[in-house]
């Protein structure tokens, strides 16, 4: 329990940094896309007989780079690009799912998360990613400002989109990845997603809705691993419902 509270933690606060931009620039989809293309990966590893996480790191990752290629280079829609990889890679899933026989119970606590399964192992690695985002957001905060608000101004100004790009998805696809024990992989992108929207419903300014996107995500996080331990529920499903019920009690708050 310990373990998955500092994951947990870490998780926490990492996720609503990458989760501002992702908001922001109206690429929201991009983090449920990603996070079913991390089933992929946990199936493909128990399939292979290697580590799940090293599986859906590698997977997630060169399917975010394809995402981000296919975007830039031949100017297909986001949406309709993130919809058919996340139909790709779910449908896949299943198919890998069907015509294996090595699938366990261990599968459910990467698709709905289990406190259970932190390890000591996966602190570190949870750390250490959450360090290299923390700093890599902040060095290049400024790029990033200009990279949401637009491309066009960005890249005249002489930011290094594309560059930028194919580095933000990767931290995505990392954190994704590296969570997956905590919160699940079809849910973790709930997380990215709905701490920050929450956050906008105050109409505060960038620092401030930073600040309560990463309340909201700590709030939920440890609230849903304390409902998680007493009600023996699978701790990505609790975590999500303590941040929807924030979502809905920001929003009727703020309905003016």
């Amino acid at each position: 329990m310990m373990r998955a509270f500092l994951a947990g933690g870490i998780i926490g606060l990492v996720a609503p940094i990458l989760g501002m931009f992702v908001v922001l620039k109206r690429y929201s989809m991009l983090a449920d896309t990603l996070a079913h293309i991390s089933l992929l990966g946990v199936a493909s590893g128990i399939v292979i007989g290697i580590s799940p996480t090293l599986s859906t790191v590698a997977v997630v990752l060169l399917l975010s780079w394809l995402i981000e290629y296919l975007r830039s280079h031949y100017k297909i829609y986001s949406d309709s690009l993130l919809s058919i990889f996340l139909s790709a890679s779910l449908s896949l899933s299943i198919v890998i799912v069907s015509l294996s026989d090595n699938f366990n119970a261990s599968l459910l606590s990467y698709l709905f998360g289990s406190i259970l399964t932190v390890k000591e192992i996966d602190l570190y690695v949870i750390s250490g990613t959450g360090i290299l985002i923390v700093l890599f957001m902040f060095y290049h905060l400024q790029n990033f400002i200009y990279l949401t608000l637009d491309e066009s101004v960005a890249k005249v100004s002489g930011v290094k989109v594309n560059l930028l790009n194919f580095l933000f998805l990767s931290l995505v696809a990392m954190l994704i990845a590296f969570s997956i024990h905590i919160i699940g992989s079809l849910l973790i992108g709930a997380m990215i997603v709905i701490p920050v929207v929450s956050a906008l419903q105050y109409r505060k300014g960038f620092v401030q809705t930073l600040g309560f996107a990463i309340l909201f995500s700590l709030f939920s996080t440890f609230t849903g691993l304390i409902l998680s331990f007493y009600f023996s529920v699978p701790s990505g499903a609790s975590i999500v419902l303590s941040a929807i019920l924030i979502f809905l009690f920001s929003t009727v708050l703020n309905r003016k």
